[in-house]
């Protein structure tokens, strides 16, 4: 394993319905990063927070994964954020988690945003994903997710918590308390991914990507189109949990 992880957030206006531009965007903003382990894109990240499903829909061998793979390998680093797949006659707003050498993993978002209808266009994913990379656990989860802390429930398995999303102006004040909320409460590193500039339904978003430590401190980005690389600290997470052990005296519950 390593000690320290580098992980670089990618905070973009994102290009409303357009995966390649959107694509190219983040090529070169990507290629000024430099060397780092993890690179986190925002939620639906070639398209928007678009419920043009049946028009935007991807699959799992198509343009959007493979430009994941191919940046995976040529800046060996793990490459995640969440796109719009079809698969099996679902529709899914999926993270994907694609690793260097091109493996791939994947979580559906659980918590569909009803008061956009997302529901009406999407299926919903029924199980969690734990990453592990250089020693080191990931929690991927998107946006909506974030509002429903019984899902993100840390039972010691993971070391960093990451949301991707496309959260609001409208609900900005949510996104900054929340996201510390979760870090606390379980006792890990928080790493929230959001847009910035208007979408094409005229919402406006503000940014403030962040990473929050456990004792939720917190770093953001602000409101422009930025990269951001964090570099946080295994041994400064652990001793904390050693010293104060929050999360062994949690309660025990199951989600059916």
């Amino acid at each position: 394993m390593i000690q320290n992880i580098k992980i670089c957030i990618i905070q973009a206006d994102i290009i409303w319905q357009n995966p390649l531009a959107n694509i190219e965007k983040y090529s070169r903003m990507i290629e000024s990063a430099g060397q780092v382990d993890i690179i986190v894109l925002p939620e639906m990240f070639t398209t928007g927070f678009s419920m043009q499903s049946e028009n935007l829909k991807e699959s799992m061998d198509g343009e959007s994964v493979n430009w994941m793979k191919e940046t995976a390998k040529q800046n060996d680093a793990c490459i995640t954020g969440s796109i719009i797949i079809e698969e099996d006659g679902n529709i899914y707003n999926r993270c994907i988690w694609v690793f260097p050498e091109g493996k791939i993993e994947y979580y559906d978002k659980r918590h569909l945003f009803t008061m956009s209808g997302e529901q009406m266009h999407y299926s919903p994913g029924n199980r969690k994903l734990l990453v592990e990379y250089k020693g080191w656990r990931f929690f991927p989860l998107i946006c909506y997710d974030l509002r429903f802390p019984a899902w993100s429930r840390n039972t010691q398995t993971y070391d960093v918590l990451l949301y991707m999303a496309n959260w609001p102006a409208p609900r900005h004040y949510v996104w900054k308390k929340l996201l510390p909320a979760r870090a606390i409460e379980n006792q890990s590193y928080c790493i929230g991914v959001n847009r910035v500039g208007e979408d094409g339904y005229g919402l406006n978003y503000l940014g403030d990507s962040a990473l929050i430590d456990p004792k939720g401190g917190c770093t953001s980005l602000g409101d422009k189109e930025m990269i951001k690389i964090f570099q946080i600290s295994y041994s400064e997470l652990h001793d904390f949990r050693r010293e104060f052990p929050v999360l062994e005296d949690r309660d025990e519950f199951k989600i059916l």
